[in-house]
């Protein structure tokens, strides 16, 4: 079956990723579970092996995956203007609340445990948990890959680094490629993108060029701006796994110059634990609380766009080749070893940190269970179970 999404505008993008940007907590393995819930379950922009291949993509290439994920199906839906409604409606609320933040530090120092994100982990929990479900009944359909599915999350639990996802997500590729026939993958699905081929190449072109010659104009102009944009940028093209992984290299870039003080960095990363949206908004606050100028709102912004430019190059890059690749019958074999392998990684980490974190007692899986029910079975729309999870928990 082909799946060509129909198409849509940026506006209706930006108001569907702008409530996601609000409600979607839990970090990036339950933002992969919102999208499915909204994207392919509710509004169904594309089918669910379309989003597969897409989380598969975006794994591999570096950067925050859940908000390459977002600005993949903004692309789908309504173009380029559809990929940046996509991301500042899912990054800008916590880009914001973090760049206030900034502001008031010492103020809101205990910002990040508040009783009510406990709630919100817990939820998280049953949304992570559903996507788990929903996503392996379609892309493990068979013993074969059902098997799989569990070997890569125990691998996964074994190595627990980015560097091991990405060996996960390698060796699922190897296994499909050698063991999966082609006519066991499901459905001829498509990914087709509105880019042109020498935009991609330009924008794959533009990638190389600043990941090279940042630092040598940084160095020779002594610009404090350029020298935040190139060791920003550097973050966000070289990190595989986004998320926590960004964070040591974030501390090294910022806390030995001096620019900010390294009590001020824990702070900004309890506080972004407590926003939803991409943990790679922490940028924003970084840019903000620094002493040295360009800082405030201005610097925010400067270290936001700086840490997310890399990752967005690639994808634009990537994705019109994408499609023309993954309709080979010795891809698709790949590809289905690559999306049980993902389905494993998911399982993973609906135990740590998803379950480790959000479920420490019998409260919150009492809370979670709730959710997973309304969710599943009740149909309830998530970012209303993350509103009602949030006012139970304050109110106990």
């Amino acid at each position: 079956m082909n799946d060509q999404p129909s198409r849509g505008t940026a506006a209706e993008v930006f108001g569907a990723f702008l409530r996601l940007g609000f409600t979607s907590f839990g970090g990036p393995v339950a933002h992969i579970g919102y999208f499915r819930t909204e994207f392919v379950a509710r509004r169904r922009w594309l089918q669910e092996g379309s989003y597969a291949d897409i989380v598969a993509l975006c794994q591999f290439l570096p950067g925050p995956a859940s908000s390459q994920v977002g600005v993949s199906l903004g692309l789908l839906r309504a173009g380029l203007p559809g990929a940046l409604a996509a991301w500042c409606g899912f990054t800008l609320p916590s880009a914001i609340a973090l760049i206030v933040f900034a502001y008031g530090v010492g103020t809101f120092a205990d910002f990040g445990h508040s009783a009510w994100l406990g709630g919100l982990k817990a939820v998280a929990v049953a949304v992570v948990a559903q996507a788990v479900w929903a996503m392996s009944q379609k892309l493990c359909p068979d013993r074969q890959r059902k098997t799989l599915a569990v070997a890569a999350a125990i691998l996964s639990l074994a190595i627990p680094s980015s560097l091991g996802q990405v060996a996960v997500i390698a060796l699922g590729a190897l296994y499909g490629w050698f063991f999966i026939q082609p006519g066991a993958t499901d459905e001829d699905v498509s990914v087709a993108v509105r880019i042109g081929r020498p935009l991609a190449a330009a924008s794959l072109l533009t990638f190389a060029v600043l990941l090279a010659v940042l630092p040598w104009l940084a160095l020779h102009t002594g610009s404090h701006a350029l020298e935040l944009v190139s060791r920003f940028y550097r973050s966000g093209a070289l990190v595989f796994g986004g998320g926590h992984v960004v964070l040591p290299l974030l501390q090294d870039s910022v806390v030995p110059p001096g620019w900010i003080g390294n009590d001020e960095f824990l702070a900004g990363y309890g506080a972004a634990q407590a926003v939803p949206g991409p943990l790679f908004t922490f940028a924003a606050y970084l840019g903000a609380a620094m002493g040295p100028a360009p800082n405030g709102w201005i610097g925010g912004l400067l270290c936001l766009l700086a840490i997310y430019l890399p990752s967005y190059l690639l994808l634009i890059g990537v994705l019109p080749f994408w499609d023309a690749l993954r309709k080979m019958a010795a891809v698709q074999a790949t590809l289905a070893g690559v999306n049980a392998a993902v389905v494993g990684l998911l399982l993973a980490a609906l135990y740590t940190p998803v379950w480790t974190s959000g479920v420490r007692n019998g409260a919150d899986f009492a809370m979670a269970a709730a959710a997973f029910l309304l969710l599943v079975v009740w149909r309830v729309p998530p970012w209303l179970v993350v509103i009602l999870g949030a006012i139970i928990a304050e109110a106990h």
